[in-house]
């Protein structure tokens, strides 16, 4: 599985649409949780609510070595970004399976399922066996439209370990960088140009140099007084 030239392929198609949505061995709810937002605009009890999620715990000690093994099966490391784990993506998936309950069941159930298939294919837990040999298992459920009719199972749970996979990892700063994503970037502006002002005899006052115009300050959240005036 390549990454690069296969993900750009998921996220021109399926994947770029359909993130947490449809995941094939699950609930039908294209609906998720709010909760990963972190910082400005999280409310008291959403707050509450992150630090209660992340006090719990859902995987069991072997769930979390497979579920970091198949993350980073999905997404390695490579010569332009880390791999998934790098950017989280476990702790990411460990999160929303307590955000989004309804994905326990098809969770645990695949990661049992592909444990059984390591078994009866190398008499070995999947966690156990080499990673020639977990690449050799995940080609028989990676590709639904080559997959055989016993492996459709499976086929629904890699679907949707590999959308959360994704999400976890494209919605990081490591995802950001390895997609050559720049949006949602403030400009830096720091005024009109002196030439500009000098040109038609204008110029700041001090208190809007002061308040408006310090690059330090432009990622402040702003503050009003009573009358509406900026602090």
């Amino acid at each position: 599985m390549d990454r690069r030239e296969n993900l750009k392929v998921l996220l021109s198609g399926t994947v770029a649409t359909g993130f947490l949505l449809s995941t094939g061995c699950g609930p039908d709810e294209t609906k998720i949780s709010e909760n990963l937002i972190k910082g400005y605009g999280r409310t008291p009890d959403e707050i509450l609510l992150d630090q209660k999620l992340n006090s719990e715990l859902f995987f069991s000690e072997n769930e979390k070595k497979m579920v970091t093994i198949l993350a980073n099966l999905i997404i390695p490391k490579d010569e332009k970004s880390g791999s998934a784990t790098d950017a989280g993506v476990p702790d990411f998936i460990e999160f929303m399976m307590k955000d989004y309950p309804k994905f326990q069941v098809p969770m645990r159930g695949g990661l049992m399922w592909l444990d059984n298939l390591s078994k009866k294919t190398f008499d070995k837990p999947f966690s156990d066996i080499p990673s020639e040999h977990h690449v050799e298992l995940i080609d028989k459920i990676a590709w639904p439209d080559t997959a055989t009719p016993e492996m459709q199972y499976g086929v629904k749970f890699f679907n949707l370990i590999r959308n959360l996979t994704c999400t976890g990892f494209f919605t990081t700063k490591i995802g950001f960088d390895d997609l050559g994503y720049v949006g949602n970037r403030p400009n830096q502006w720091d005024g009109v140009p002196t030439d500009v002002l000098e040109k038609y005899g204008l110029s700041y006052d001090q208190n809007t140099l002061d308040v408006c115009l310090k690059i330090e300050d432009q990622q402040k959240i702003a503050q009003w007084d009573d009358k509406g005036n900026l602090i």
